[in-house]
């Protein structure tokens, strides 16, 4: 049987509060939503000023990149490149940049999910958090 790390509690405060101060530093209102590996949530964060539906939308993100192991500005780019069936995947709302996998040790963790600002910035956000891991 194989072995593979997986995020603990204290994990997901450490990413959340690098993000946070990433999005802070920029003046960003956002939602931050921590994933483990199979989509699960583990910390989510609505910043003063980020909208509602942020935080509908930073969980979605964290999801796809987890379950799909990439970014999922991966399937933003295929949906506007013209493959539009892809929106029919099952279980993945967040087709949209700001989702980023968490990968140790060769193997995907768990994703950070971030919206509320631009889809970009958003992504910056999200692996600002991830790198507080030092893995």
């Amino acid at each position: 049987m194989q072995t593979k790390p997986t995020l603990i509690a204290d994990d997901a405060r450490a990413i959340a509060a690098a993000a946070e101060a990433e999005a802070l530093k920029n003046h960003w209102a956002v939602s931050i939503a921590v994933v483990d590996d199979g989509g699960h949530l583990l910390w989510l964060q609505r910043l003063d000023g980020a909208a509602p539906i942020s935080a509908q939308i930073a969980p979605a993100k964290a999801r796809t990149a987890a379950l799909g192991r990439r970014e999922s500005k991966v399937y933003e780019d295929m949906i506007n490149q013209g493959r539009t069936s892809f929106l029919s995947a099952p279980g993945l709302q967040g087709m949209l940049e700001g989702g980023v996998p968490i990968v140790v040790q060769g193997q995907c963790v768990g994703a950070v999910g971030v919206s509320g600002v631009k889809s970009a910035e958003d992504a910056q956000v999200a692996r600002a958090g991830i790198a507080a891991l030092a893995v």
